[in-house]
């Protein structure tokens, strides 16, 4: 087990939004943070604004070759890995440009086309497990790691079953069902991983004005942000939580699955 005090964290796409809050959260509470970014310039422009304690890392996780050379320089650096956070998401793969109601119409699981679900299933869901699955043997070498996914209630079987739920009609089959897959694999992970020195949590940031609703969120980034690193800072979680901000969560921040 590794018994260096110093804390090492990833976190993917990390040049912006709620990525970008979290990984300056963590600078400022005295980790190293490896900034991952699928653009290596937009990544080391963050990296430099969050100052010398942030390593600018190229980081696209539906290609496994960027996430084996990540993976790797982390290694070599430091040999271990405090804490992984999957940030990195989209949540469309057709015409840039449109508004969320747009977007969501066109989503629906009887008109999506099958090729698109996948495309955007190929980074929430599958980009997200490799990167989870490369980095297990570095954390599995630190003390009290922690992976850390920010999913969204939205992906929530229970609050979305519920006729009452005035959002429910925003649960469609591309980034609301992936979200709901990512939820299924991450806690089967967090019960294979139970009797390990790694805990696994997800968290919904809420409805957050990023670039994933065209900015059409009602919280700030900044609002967005504060449950996420609350649990990305937490080191005593029980393992396998699922919380959100308190506006739409239950007792302790509890989100249904």
């Amino acid at each position: 087990m590794q018994i260096n005090e110093n804390k090492v964290a990833l976190v993917s796409g990390a040049n912006t939004g709620v990525g970008f809050q979290i990984a300056k959260a963590l600078v400022e509470n005295g980790y190293t943070v490896y900034v991952g970014s699928r653009d290596p310039q937009k990544g080391k422009a963050a990296a430099e604004e969050l100052g010398e304690s942030a390593i600018a890392i190229q980081l696209d996780i539906t290609d496994n070759e960027s996430i084996r050379t990540a993976v790797k320089a982390i290694e070599d650096e430091f040999g271990y890995l405090t804490l992984l956070v999957n940030n990195a998401a989209v949540s469309h793969a057709g015409k840039p440009g449109r508004t969320m109601e747009n977007v969501l119409a066109s989503q629906r699981a009887s008109i999506v086309p099958v090729e698109e679900l996948k495309t955007v299933w190929e980074t929430n869901v599958f980009g997200t497990l490799a990167l989870t699955q490369a980095g297990l043997p570095l954390l599995q070498k630190a003390t009290n790691a922690r992976i850390v996914t920010i999913s969204s209630a939205l992906g929530s079987l229970t609050i979305n079953a519920n006729p009452e739920n005035p959002y429910r009609l925003n649960f469609d089959a591309v980034y609301g069902a992936s979200k709901t897959a990512l939820n299924g694999i991450f806690l089967s992970l967090a019960i294979e991983l139970e009797h390990t020195n790694i805990t696994v949590h997800l968290v919904s940031p809420g409805f957050t004005a990023t670039a994933l609703n065209n900015f059409q969120g009602t919280d700030t980034v900044e609002e967005g942000s504060k449950e996420p690193i609350r649990v990305a800072l937490a080191e005593d979680l029980p393992n396998g939580s699922f919380t959100g901000p308190a506006n739409f969560s239950g007792e302790n921040n509890i989100i249904p699955w």
